[in-house]
């Protein structure tokens, strides 16, 4: 239990920071009663659950003993989430500031609910769709993400899962420069030819195993490289709990996602 709190505490000292430089008191409640928990102490509980794979809210409202209701902890974290969502955005500008040239972009699944279960569910289904993948077909969204050769997130985007990749692509790349490495669910010549900037930006794409064509060994070890991307959506899903099945309401699901985006990139 004390470590528990402890890491708790830390993240606090962590969301602090952040907190003063993007000047987030002003989000407090200037007039009438003040919040039962203070924002960064709720940014760091949402953080807090994701960050150590806590499957529950429950188990979070029972580890730290909050003085509040639970309904007050479940609503705070979700209502706050957008504020999580600004300091994702700062850690995002930076990572790109002093990124290396060498990104990559990819999506993954990310299930709303098992697919026995979709035809009855109903909380995010103006926002989730059948959508395939090369492991099979789920039901749910696609999260779009670049990351760069030292596995930082640069860019992030959720989506529909019926929503093509390629055109995702030019969405969060435009104002990116280096050299993008993709997989073959990116070809598209006139995407590669209207991204190219001479000098400063282009995509190398991985062939498909029917096409004939040459690569140096410099092109082979760049998209040798694309299992670093593959590697961040394991952490994501697996230690930073990214897909959940769980929340009640759509603002449950975004802040789960917004959470594990953000105790990734703090971690």
């Amino acid at each position: 239990m004390q470590a528990n709190i402890k890491a708790y505490n830390d993240i606090i000292h962590e969301v602090l920071g952040f907190y003063q430089v993007l000047q987030l008191d002003r989000f407090e409640n200037q007039k009438g009663r003040k919040l039962a928990l203070t924002i960064p102490e709720i940014l760091a509980l949402g953080i807090f659950k994701q960050r150590y794979s806590i499957e529950t809210k429950k188990a979070v409202y029972e580890i730290c003993q909050l003085p509040c209701s639970y309904k007050t902890y479940v609503v705070s974290v979700n209502r706050f989430a957008p504020l999580a969502g600004l300091i994702l955005s700062l850690i995002l500008w930076l990572n790109q500031l002093f990124a290396h040239p060498v990104k990559y972009t990819d999506s993954t699944d990310i299930p709303v609910c098992k697919g026995e279960h979709a035809s009855k569910h109903k909380t995010m289904k103006f926002y989730a769709s059948w959508a395939g993948t090369s492991t099979g077909t789920f039901y749910g969204l696609k999260l779009h993400i670049t990351t760069d050769f030292q596995q930082r997130l640069l860019r992030v985007y959720l989506a529909t899962g019926k929503l093509d990749e390629r055109d995702v692509f030019p969405l969060i790349n435009t104002q990116l420069e280096g050299i993008f490495v993709l997989d073959a669910g990116y070809i598209r010549a006139k995407l590669q030819e209207a991204f190219r900037k001479s000098g400063r930006r282009i995509m190398l794409v991985a062939p498909r195993k029917n096409m004939k064509k040459l690569l140096t060994k410099f092109q082979h070890w760049l998209l040798d490289g694309r299992m670093k991307i593959e590697l961040n959506f394991r952490s994501l899903k697996l230690f930073f709990g990214l897909v959940t099945s769980l929340p009640r309401s759509v603002d449950g699901y975004l802040a789960n996602y917004t959470y594990a985006l953000l105790a990734f990139c703090l971690a």
